[in-house]
């Protein structure tokens, strides 16, 4: 009888030895989610951050745990100059880049949406990213590898300096922060500015240090950024455009399920509608948080200021439009309504 069961147990352990070995266990265990790893430059509490967290709990959601995303905010992951790159070699899979990134990239219709005072409001602005537009400019993007899942909104641009800046003649000689992109550097030289390239992550220490004197960026981010410490005068411009645009490696996606690739567009719109309704509210609190910090004096520009200061920086539309493409311009002029001459 002993030596029967002896017997018995010996397939039993081979079997199970075997399964170990094959990785294939008599009872089926969990299959490991499709991780995206998301990478971004700014902090958690801004509108990009805040809609990169929302759509990695989404995405858990709707696919029932088939996908989890790994959002890497701060730069901790890639900072602003080797993300697009990491991207498109595979390093990470989804990006949310301001939309001055894809210029480099060789998409430099993408540079319309840095033109000043193209936009005059969010209702003009989502005529393009909601759009015609905006879908053929992701179009641009397929041959390089990227695809385009969604246009993210951060917010109308201000300008801060060390000294207050009321009339067009008060931006000229100071040394601005830019993100690269051919067509912000022209937007400063028409002020009589000198641009100079720096990484986001690298803005603070910048202003400090007195590398440069100024910059620009919407409310969220120069304060998120702690950049109120070192900038005494804010002026209340939005005399330009900042948003993103959220994209994923294509032959990553290209090769997700199709079940799964649904569901995360499902995710991307329900996090799209999300990061456009916060984002105004967050320059509005960061605005507020400015003004009791008491550190920043904020400046509203009058009417003939901001008439003054819009006739200098569309000169800019003019002269980028044969790098951008006369035709984008005109289109997004066209959808908005948009006449330089009427100025």
């Amino acid at each position: 009888m002993r030596e029967s069961i002896k017997v018995g147990r010996r397939p039993v352990l081979a079997a199970l030895s075997l399964a170990g070995l094959t990785g294939a266990p008599l009872v089926a265990r969990a299959q490991s989610p499709i991780v995206i790893k998301f990478s971004h430059v700014v902090a958690h509490d801004t509108p990009k951050g805040k809609a990169s967290e929302f759509f990695a709990k989404k995405a858990d959601e709707l696919t029932k745990g088939k996908v989890k995303v790994e959002v890497y905010a701060n730069s901790s992951l890639y900072k602003d100059k080797e993300e697009m790159e990491a991207l498109q070699i595979g390093s990470v899979q989804m990006l949310a880049p301001s939309l001055a990134k894809f210029g480099p990239l060789g998409a430099k219709e993408f540079e319309v949406f840095d033109l000043p005072y193209i936009f005059d409001n969010r209702d003009e602005l989502h005529k393009i990213t909601t759009g015609p537009v905006g879908a053929k400019l992701f179009k641009k993007l397929e041959p390089r590898g990227v695809k385009g899942l969604a246009y993210w909104d951060n917010g109308f641009k201000v300008f801060s300096a060390n000294r207050p800046l009321h009339a067009v003649t008060d931006y000229k000689g100071l040394k601005y922060r830019i993100q690269s992109s051919k067509v912000i550097e022209e937007e400063i030289r028409a002020l009589g500015g000198i641009p100079q390239v720096i990484a986001f992550g690298e803005t603070y220490q910048a202003l400090q240090t007195g590398v440069v004197d100024a910059t620009e960026n919407p409310p969220s981010n120069f304060y998120t950024q702690k950049m109120h410490e070192v900038q005494k005068h804010l002026s209340l411009t939005n005399h330009g455009y900042l948003g993103y645009a959220v994209i994923v490696n294509k032959k990553f996606w290209d090769g997700l399920p199709a079940d799964v690739r649904g569901q995360l567009e499902d995710a991307m719109h329900q996090a799209t509608a999300y990061a456009n309704l916060i984002a105004q509210d967050e320059n509005d609190r960061a605005l507020e948080e400015v003004k009791k910090s008491g550190k920043t004096e904020i400046y509203a520009p009058t009417a003939e200021e901001r008439k003054a200061l819009k006739k200098a920086l569309v000169t800019v539309h003019e002269k980028m439009a044969s790098r951008i493409g006369k035709e984008t311009i005109q289109e997004v002029y066209k959808a908005t309504g948009f006449d330089p001459a009427k100025l």
